[in-house]
């Protein structure tokens, strides 16, 4: 396909969590609490965007304002989950509620997905992701799913080794090609 002009873009892991893989207890160590609204689900999104290491958001930071990429995900994806948005989590410090990172567990038109997770760049490396995901994980598990999906780009080997700690294994993985 490189001969004919097509150029990788990404490569991602499609992975899965069964129920029967265990779901740690909150630890309390963030809380997590509702997103507010649009506008802070938005403000979210813009600072974990930088820093990024998924293909798609660094593809639209090359052609666009951090806001407006992070407006641009919310109008092109989010708003179009059908499930409760109670499944859509601020992870905060308990002591002063400052945010530290987000997860959407939403369901897609097919099964129950983590459409989104990150942690806020001056968060990052502080292992805040295992608990963000298994706060998500916990938010799908009670509908009782065969299986809730996710993925990530192979490159952004911090969030594949956060969903490998939670017990979601690769089922698949997805080359994602363009014509340059």
């Amino acid at each position: 396909m490189e001969q004919l002009g097509d150029q990788l873009f990404v490569e991602r892991l499609r992975m899965e969590w069964r129920p029967e893989s265990p779901v740690p207890e909150p630890t309390g160590r963030p809380a997590f609490r509702p997103v507010a609204g649009e506008s802070e689900l938005v403000d979210l999104l813009a600072e974990i965007l930088s820093g990024t290491l998924d293909a798609y958001s660094l593809d639209d930071l090359r052609r666009m304002p951090v806001r407006q990429a992070a407006q641009r995900q919310f109008d092109d994806e989010f708003v179009h989950y059908t499930s409760p948005r109670e499944g859509w989590r601020v992870a905060t410090i308990p002591d002063s509620g400052e945010p530290v990172g987000l997860v959407i567990a939403a369901r897609n038109q097919y099964r129950p997905i983590i459409a989104y997770i990150g942690v806020l760049a001056e968060h990052r490396g502080q292992r805040y992701i295992d608990e963000i995901l298994a706060e998500g994980t916990r938010v799908l598990a009670t509908t009782e799913p065969e299986r809730i999906r996710a993925s990530t780009d192979v490159g952004n080997t911090p969030m594949a080794a956060a969903f490998a700690r939670a017990g979601y294994t690769v089922f698949e993985r997805e080359i994602v090609m363009t014509w340059g």
